[in-house]
């Protein structure tokens, strides 16, 4: 399972990576932003995205220990989203020790 996890975070890391500086180097955000601000779906679908980042941020507050560790993991994951994700969820899965499992990742390791 942890290798699974590896590869499926790794892979989003990338292809998101890939995929946010092909758009980037096609059309510019701030180019693209009226037309994509006059569809309610693109609207609704960017809500939805970013209370998924808010909901993983909570996770998150709660692993990591430090006011500066949760700031500064607030701003990625609001200002890259998925890209940020995956690089906490690698480097959560880096962290375990060869005997823990893939769930010891869900609980803040102790002090």
């Amino acid at each position: 399972m942890k290798l699974f996890l590896k590869v499926l975070f790794a892979a989003i890391f990338l292809w998101m990576t890939v995929v946010t500086i092909r758009t980037s180097l096609t059309v510019s955000l701030w180019a693209a932003w009226p037309s994509y601000a006059a569809n309610p779906w693109a609207i609704a679908t960017l809500y939805d995205a970013y209370f998924g980042f808010l909901t993983f941020y909570v996770w998150v507050a709660y692993k990591e220990r430090a006011v500066w560790s949760r700031f500064l993991w607030f701003v990625l994951i609001m200002g890259l989203g998925n890209i940020a994700i995956s690089l906490y969820m690698l480097i959560q899965l880096m962290g375990l020790r060869r005997e823990e499992p893939a769930h010891a990742i869900l609980w803040r390791r102790p002090r």
